[in-house]
């Protein structure tokens, strides 16, 4: 990756922190109103839940953008977490906060919804390379299994 595209993506970092960190203080949202009405109070549960949400969202993506900047000083960024492979400059460019490159994130999203033949139960496992995993079965039209 060249100097260029290098502050190109940590200056997109810096904007996403600063955005995150200067949005609306969402926190205030999520107070419990006590109303007479069982619509009201539903909807103010929803309205807390939404808003408690949205506070998830945003500091997990604060970490992640945390993280980039972080593995830019020490010289880690664009290298997978998991099979330490190099991550493509094209997704780093689409997700700059990106962790995993498109082959373990694709395994990770798979794993995550439970997905067959996804491999490791929790996701990717971090710091192991795809060489190491054994290769996957799968089930021939003829009902045999055959090695992917």
């Amino acid at each position: 990756m060249n100097d260029t595209n290098f502050g190109l993506l940590k200056a997109t970092l810096e904007t996403k922190l600063a955005t995150i960190a200067t949005g609306s203080d969402k926190r205030a949202d999520i107070v419990i109103q006590q109303s007479a009405d069982d619509l009201d109070q539903t909807q103010f549960a929803t309205e807390r839940d939404l808003t408690v949400s949205l506070l998830n969202r945003d500091s997990q993506m604060s970490r992640r953008v945390k993280g980039a900047l972080r593995r830019m000083e020490d010289g880690t960024y664009g290298t997978c977490l998991a099979c330490e492979e190099p991550i493509s400059v094209k997704r780093l460019q689409a997700v700059p906060w990106a962790e995993l490159c498109i082959h373990c994130q694709e395994r990770s999203d798979r794993a995550a919804a439970g997905a067959p033949g996804a491999g490791h139960a929790e996701g990717v496992e971090l710091g192991v390379r795809w060489e190491q995993f054994p290769a996957q079965e799968k089930v021939s039209e003829n009902g045999g299994a055959d090695r992917m």
